[in-house]
């Protein structure tokens, strides 16, 4: 999947750490190409789909709208709860990911590409890229963060962060760390000097 030729940039991070505004900012700061794993993950769950049906057949009545369409809420305090179930709604939905990630890598001719990727390490998806930054900041910023984006109990904001890699394991393995514990001023300072780097 990786061509060489390119750069393709692994984003990640933790959750509320601030991808969405790096990758934002790269977009319209740089002009780059971005393609972005939540937006195909939402694709994979589009009405009607065949993903979605078998979420469905799954866990019934609890995660169907009015309108056929998912309740994510209700899905998410299934998933993110039982380690089970998160892997084996993971097996649904990553593997279209994947494809949609390659069809889009051969359709662009761009020499840098943003590749948005939440969990490119726990899906071993490295080899997807050629370099890897990683978005961070501190726990109690990101729990105040997620609570306030989503609308959460603290309890729940912290069972989603715990859910996922640690962060330091992510940064421990990242070829650039973006911390985004202060201002728009100082992250965006950070991806100035960074998009400048060789890896």
């Amino acid at each position: 999947m990786k061509n060489i030729s390119k750069r393709l940039i692994g984003l990640t991070g933790g959750i509320a750490t601030g991808k969405t505004t790096v990758s934002k900012y790269l977009s319209q700061r740089y002009r780059l190409s971005v393609l972005d794993a939540d937006v195909y993950a939402r694709e994979a769950v589009a009405l009607n789909s065949p993903i979605l049906q078998n979420i469905f057949a799954r866990y019934g009545e609890s995660v169907i709208l009015p309108d056929r369409s998912l309740n994510r809420p209700g899905l998410g305090e299934i998933v993110f709860n039982n380690p089970i179930e998160k892997q084996w709604l993971e097996s649904q939905i990553h593997p279209y990911v994947r494809d949609r990630f390659q069809q889009e890598l051969e359709s662009i001719n761009d020499g840098t590409i943003l590749i948005d990727i939440p969990r490119i390490f726990e899906d071993n998806l490295t080899d997807t890229v050629t370099e890897i930054w990683v978005v961070s900041c501190d726990r109690s910023i990101q729990i105040s963060r997620l609570q306030q984006r989503n609308g959460l109990t603290f309890d729940q904001a912290l069972a989603r962060i715990n859910s996922q890699l640690p962060l330091e394991d992510k940064i421990s393995a990242a070829d650039v760390v973006l911390n985004n514990s202060q201002n728009f001023n100082s992250l965006f300072s950070q991806v100035d000097a960074a998009i400048k780097l060789s890896i």
